[in-house]
């Protein structure tokens, strides 16, 4: 039996019955590593993951996460470990701590045996603007289609089987887009549910730490390990949370979910429409309270432009650090001036570099009021319809991306304006700092595809119950694309 096929409780349960041992894992973890085509990692850390693994004899019962290998995205620090957020601009650029999240799953004695590629300084959706270059979605053998992004190879290294679990960060899609493209669970939680220390910020007001896992009670056995207030981060949240996996496991008594029609009728794929449709009548099966509404079209078309004035803006004043002097690329001129623009021409993309202009150019004087000041409007008025939407339910339920997939050369080409509008409605959890999950719904032409369910503020508890009863619904959570090739010849 290969154990990391398994959910985390069930790989615990080995693990305490010493089946399998911690060194076994990370070794089977670090081999698929090491045979992935995929280009989603920035560093292998097989010497410091065989070495921690080999050092954990006497399993811990009551900790769910003891010995059990994962993969941290790039722009989370790692105490004496290469973090480079896949930018030149910061290669060679070693952290003295470690982020609270890596610091949290370092006392479980989760085995970190890589970090993982992603867009550069996490700004991008597709997963290709990474230093290293593309990340390939693992459901393709062709490499012509994305996994999609900034949390490309935390999601490849969960779709494609290598790990259990993943971390990552989500500013706008940046977790569930890529659990929907790699048919995994992707999680956004509540802003402030987990500390942010050690994350490379990208936009801070709408950033969340997330991750991936194959399960929903993986998911909640995460959320128990990594909640809670930070002393090192003011803006984490000091909210009570219970026990999530215990939670999880508990059916919500007739759950009061609404679905948006003018998200799901931007669909085009028939599968995923006939899925839909599917998902629908077996949720009224199981008792749950249906409710249709519409988002309204003039607000879902603010959604993208309102988060890239918005994301550009604090990027382009947090990332004034990188300046080829205090650490990273060492920028090479006789005047601060000229070694910063030196190592920010050398070190950063043409890509992120718009993000940085388009930023800047929304913060001038004469511009503020025009494009900053109305961005925030605009947010205020979309989290207020969210809002409104979401009281008196207990979720929002709505397909994570309207397509599969899409190629790198091709991404979004048979949408219309109309429709990549909303294709974007994952962004108002982040505009609201809601919580959020993606879970696989089907598979069409071979490649996974989504839903999502957006809750309460602090209401996680709730999402996982019905992620867990949903999962049973779609009975494909928990497959990835070795397991899919091997048991149905795809």
């Amino acid at each position: 039996m290969n154990y990391l096929d398994l959910s985390i409780k069930e790989i615990h349960a080995a693990l305490v019955e010493r089946k399998v041992t911690p060194l076994d894992l990370a070794k089977e973890a670090i081999r698929r590593a090491k045979d992935s085509g995929d280009n989603c990692f920035e560093i292998i850390l097989e010497e410091q993951a065989l070495a921690f693994a080999s050092s954990l004899i006497e399993p811990e019962q009551d900790n769910l996460l003891w010995g059990i290998p994962y993969v941290a995205k790039d722009n989370l620090s790692t105490k004496g470990i290469p973090t480079t957020a896949s930018s030149e601009v910061l290669s060679g650029y070693v952290p003295l701590f470690n982020a609270t999240v890596i610091a949290r799953l370092k006392e479980k004695k989760a085995v970190l045996i890589g970090k993982t590629t992603l867009d550069e300084l996490a700004m991008g959706g597709m997963g290709m603007s990474g230093h290293l270059g593309k990340t390939f979605n693992p459901y393709d053998p062709t490499h012509e289609r994305i996994i999609g992004g900034s949390s490309c190879g935390s999601a490849t290294a969960v779709a494609s089987g290598i790990v259990p679990f993943a971390l990552g960060s989500d500013t706008g899609d940046s977790t569930r887009k890529p659990a929907a493209y790699g048919g995994i669970l992707g999680v956004k939680p509540t802003w402030g549910r987990i500390s942010r220390y050690g994350l490379i910020p990208f936009a801070p007001s709408l950033d969340a730490i997330g991750y991936f896992t194959r399960y929903s009670i993986d998911a909640a056995i995460l959320l128990d390990a990594l909640a809670g207030k930070d002393a090192q981060d003011a803006s984490s949240s000091d909210a009570p949370f219970g026990h999530y996996a215990d939670s999880c496991l508990t059916p919500l008594a007739a759950p009061r979910i609404l679905l948006l029609d003018d998200i799901i009728e931007a669909v085009r794929d028939e599968t995923i429409r006939q899925k839909l449709k599917e998902a629908e009548e077996a949720l009224k099966k199981q008792g749950a309270i249906l409710t249709h509404a519409r988002f309204g079209e003039d607000l879902l078309a603010a959604i993208r432009p309102t988060y890239i004035i918005l994301s550009g803006a604090e990027v382009c004043s947090l990332d004034a650090n990188l300046d080829g002097i205090k650490f990273g690329l060492h920028g090479k001129g006789q005047t601060y001036e000229s070694a910063m623009k030196d190592a920010r021409t050398r070190g950063i993309s043409s890509l992120t570099k718009r993000r940085f202009v388009l930023g800047s150019y929304s913060l001038l004087g004469e511009k503020r009021d025009a494009l900053y000041l109305r961005a925030l409007k605009l947010r205020r008025k979309l989290v207020t319809r969210t809002l409104e939407l979401l009281s008196g339910q207990d979720a929002i339920l709505t397909p994570s991306a309207l397509t599969i997939a899409p190629k790198f050369d091709a991404a979004h080409a048979d949408l219309s304006e109309k429709d990549k509008a909303a294709d974007n409605h994952l962004t108002l959890a982040n505009f609201a700092g809601l919580p959020s999950i993606t879970l696989p719904l089907g598979y069409s032409n071979g490649m996974p595809f989504g839903v999502d369910f957006m809750g309460h503020a602090f209401e996680e508890e709730k999402l996982f119950a019905i992620a867990h009863s949903f999962e049973k619904i779609v009975g494909i959570c928990g497959e990835y694309a070795g397991f899919r090739k091997e048991k149905h010849g795809i």
